[in-house]
């Protein structure tokens, strides 16, 4: 019996060993969330802008912006109500680009340089990165979901359970989008530019604010534009998911997105094949 535990401890701690894998795994989630609960000023700053939106922005437009009933609402509902799963498609939107902005620095000078340099393969630890992020977002997301009931915006209570499948799978695919802007980016001065061409474009031109019928009777170009946006979907995937329901076109959208982003950031990444016109940082 001896021997069979020493050979099973010696198989856990073995470089390529599940239990290899799973340490690597849980030690990168676990880094990621604790350097976020000690930035106390991080997670806050994650809640004033939704909670900025929600009840100044939303209550300006309450009485003067009508919602028809669409799925998957059965009633009409208030502005407010309307924007609660693009707001917090918002927060995982800046926390896959906050992540991808401390990817930059690590890779440099910080952890994931090291750690791309193990015996662990790069896509793995990409994936484990990646799922640190979604973790994080999901703990600001939930704590958004709260502050909004506490002032009386009120979802189904078993949405609060059903929308987590769809957190997960829709905060990966804006994480890995994230991951492959910063496999392109090798300064921090020239990341903050680049974000701005991409969250706020991405987050105005979707059905975050308003509904895509109503942009189509102003826009038929802006609402072409918003059928493309990959934050169209990962909104849609989270309003029908409060609901408990399932946006069949939207979860395939974001699952598609999610194979083609992360897999071009494994390529970019690897040094083998990945993007080589960099150059390199002065």
């Amino acid at each position: 019996m001896r021997v069979k535990s020493v050979s099973l401890t010696t198989d856990l701690h073995r470089p390529g060993s599940r239990g290899h894998y799973a340490r690597a795994f849980r030690g990168i989630v676990w880094r990621e969330l604790l350097r976020f609960f000690q930035q106390r000023e991080r997670f806050f700053a994650a809640l004033v802008r939704p909670l900025v939106w929600l009840f100044i922005f939303a209550a300006g437009f309450r009485a003067a912006l009508g919602l028809s009933i669409i799925p998957p609402y059965e009633t009409y509902i208030t502005y407010d109500v309307y924007i609660v799963p693009g707001l917090a498609a918002m927060i995982q939107l800046f926390n896959g680009m906050q992540s991808s902005l401390s990817m930059v620095y690590d890779r440099e000078m910080g952890s994931m340089r090291v750690l791309l340099t193990t015996p662990l393969p790069r896509a793995f630890l990409l994936v484990s990165r990646l799922f640190a992020g979604v973790a994080v977002s999901l703990v600001q997301v939930y704590a958004f979901l709260v502050i909004a009931y506490a002032f009386g915006i009120e979802l189904p209570p078993m949405g609060y359970l059903t929308v987590l499948p769809a957190l997960i799978v829709t905060g990966m695919m804006l994480g890995a989008l994230g991951m492959l802007l910063a496999s392109t980016i090798r300064q921090l001065e020239n990341f903050a530019g680049v974000m701005n061409f991409v969250i706020f474009p991405m987050f105005f031109a979707s059905s975050a604010l308003y509904p895509l019928w109503k942009i189509r009777e102003n826009s038929p170009t802006l609402y072409h534009v918003c059928q493309w946006n990959p934050f169209t979907y990962a909104v849609e995937l989270i309003r029908f998911a409060l609901y408990g329901e399932v946006n069949l076109f939207a979860l395939a959208a974001v699952a598609g997105l999610l194979t083609v982003f992360l897999g071009a950031a494994v390529w970019a990444f690897d040094p083998a094949w990945g993007i080589r016109w960099r150059k390199p940082q002065a």
